[in-house]
Parts: structure tokens; C-alpha cells; sequence
């Protein structure tokens, strides 16, 4: 009888001697459920820093190009390049064959083997003048041309004494 006893106390203390390791099945469910839920955030945000980080290499790729054409852009411009797209073309794909290529050595060799995309003297790369700006002339310079335009269209031999005069002044 003392078994029934125990039995009895153990259905009046709820669950008994293992009560704290048993959870509710409603709780555990609710437990399981946000387990999944937490599992699968886990998993997207997983391939959202995945795509995150194969989109910053891609981008890091790209601005290491841009920023290799920029440079090659001015040394080619700087070299007097006549025809920059073709140079470009030309010594981009010379340099895509070898990682080691140093962009001066490819527009040296580029130089010599293809001289017609070069100009024959090496311009440094400078703003030229608009259409609007005049150039800057010396007024003496100025007066000795119109005097020489003035006596070569008019044949007469008063203007051409007055353009040899102003030559021995100014020259």
C-alpha cells in the first residue's frame, strides 16, 4: 500500500520527481516553432552577407579597372597619343595578357612599334585655348604684320619702305 501512496502523492504534486526537466508540449512547440523561424533568418542572412561580399569584390574589381584605364588614359595622353581609343585598346589588351606589365614599358614598346598613333613630339598633356581666345601677340609684332600684308597686296613701293623700316625696328 505504500506504493498506492506514493502514486497519490506523486498525482498530487502535478508531475512529480521529474517536474523541472518536462516542459509543457504547447511550450515546446512554441520553442520549436521560433527555433525554425531563428533558423531560417540565420540561413538568409547567411546568403545576403554571401551575395553582400561577392558584390564587393565585383565592385572592388571594377574600380581597380577604372582606375587602371584612368592612369593608362593620361600616361597615353602625356606619351602624345594621337589617336587615344586605339592606343587604349592596344595596350589595354598587351596589358591583360601579363599581370607583371608596367603601363610605361607597354606605351614604350607601343611607341615603337606603332609610331603612327604617336605624335613626333612629346607634348605634356595642357589645356589648349578655346575658339574665342585670341593668342597674345606683341604690338610691334602686330604693326610689322600689317605692314608687310599692307605692301605685299598693294605693291606700292611707299609701303614697302614703311615695312622695311618698321622690320629694322622691331627685328
Amino acid at each position: 500500500m505504500e506504493g498506492f501512496d506514493l502514486e497519490s502523492q506523486v498525482s498530487s504534486d502535478g508531475e512529480g520527481v521529474n517536474s523541472d526537466k518536462l516542459v509543457p508540449v504547447s511550450e515546446a512547440i512554441r520553442y520549436r516553432k521560433r527555433a525554425q523561424i531563428a533558423e531560417k533568418k540565420a540561413a538568409e542572412l547567411q546568403e545576403q552577407l554571401r551575395e553582400a561580399v561577392e558584390k564587393k569584390e565585383d565592385l572592388a574589381g571594377k574600380v581597380s579597372e577604372i582606375k587602371l584605364e584612368h592612369d593608362l588614359a593620361d600616361k597615353l595622353i602625356t606619351a602624345g597619343a594621337v589617336d587615344l581609343e586605339t592606343a587604349m585598346l592596344i595596350a589595354k589588351s598587351r596589358m591583360q595578357g601579363d599581370e607583371q606589365a608596367d603601363a610605361d614599358a607597354v606605351i614604350e614598346q607601343l611607341r615603337k612599334q606603332k609610331g603612327y598613333l604617336f605624335d613626333e613630339t612629346e607634348r605634356v598633356s595642357a589645356a589648349s585655348k578655346t575658339a574665342g581666345v585670341k593668342e597674345r601677340v606683341s604690338s610691334g609684332k602686330k604693326i610689322l604684320e600689317r605692314a608687310a600684308k599692307k605692301a605685299a597686296t598693294s605693291g606700292n613701293r611707299a609701303d614697302l619702305q614703311e615695312y622695311l623700316r618698321l622690320r629694322r625696328q622691331y627685328v
